[in-house]
């Protein structure tokens, strides 16, 4: 049956282990962690911080590599590819969204967008600004295409950022606190953003210290100590009939 289900598996942690040295010793940020996430699943992880949640997401992406275990996403042993292979991995199949969202200062808005279809020649030159700005369309943007990032709002660029991380079309969206410089109502039109991802048919994964971050998802998974404490399903339906506001 646990066959079964690894094989089933889109994501596929098997024993990962992260060590990192510095100055104080060696540091554990994962603990033997053993987990599967099918496609198009919508994933909270969380808590507190130092607990390893933004190794775990980091070690998805191929950011960081496993000091031991293996990670394979998509049928890949991704800790196989050289750094070269895995840049144009994670280019084409993940799309990453950050909490101080990382546009460059000295491109535009739509510059910013069309940059990982520069990046990976995914797109034909002559498609890439239509689909850039279709993209920002999609997360209501459009308007601010030829501006430069400073000049736009905490929500609009988290928008603009979330724009960027679709632009090659990923089957994977990771966001590493993306509403964490958001007041609330900001942070609900893009939490609205990554609902309808999902109801796309992406695979969403949420990084937070907040647990009301379980209030959006359909499974969340809690972290202490670079091991996972709890893994749930949330019956978002079942809480919707109690009456509770998603």
């Amino acid at each position: 049956m646990v066959n079964q289900e690894k094989e089933k598996a889109f994501i596929n942690l098997r024993n990962v282990v992260k060590r990192f040295e510095g100055q104080g010793g060696v540091f554990t940020a994962l603990n033997d962690i053993n987990l599967n996430i099918s496609s198009g699943e919508y994933v909270g992880i969380v808590g507190k911080s130092g607990c390893g949640k933004t190794t775990l997401l980091n070690t998805i992406c191929g950011i960081d590599r496993p000091t031991s275990g293996e990670i394979v996403v998509d049928q890949k042993l991704i800790q196989s590819f050289t750094e070269s292979q895995m840049a144009v991995w994670r280019g084409k199949n993940i799309g990453v969204v950050f909490q101080f969202f990382q546009l460059l200062p000295t491109l535009s808005v739509l510059e910013n967008v069309m940059l990982p279809m520069d990046f990976c020649n995914t797109f034909p030159i002559k498609e890439r600004k239509k689909r850039g700005l279709l993209l920002l369309k999609k997360v209501c943007v459009e308007e601010q295409a030829d501006k430069f990032p400073s000049s736009l709002s905490g929500g609009e660029q988290q928008r603009v950022a979330i724009a960027r991380a679709l632009a090659n079309e990923p089957q994977i969206i990771v966001a590493d606190e993306p509403t964490g410089n958001l007041d609330s109502r900001t942070a609900g039109m893009v939490f609205e953003i990554f609902d309808r991802l999902v109801a796309e048919g992406k695979t969403v994964l949420l990084v937070s210290h907040d647990r009301d971050i379980a209030k959006r998802v359909n499974r969340c998974i809690t972290l202490a100590d670079g091991k996972i404490i709890d893994d749930i399903q949330v019956n978002k339906q079942a809480r919707k009939d109690n009456g509770e506001v998603l």
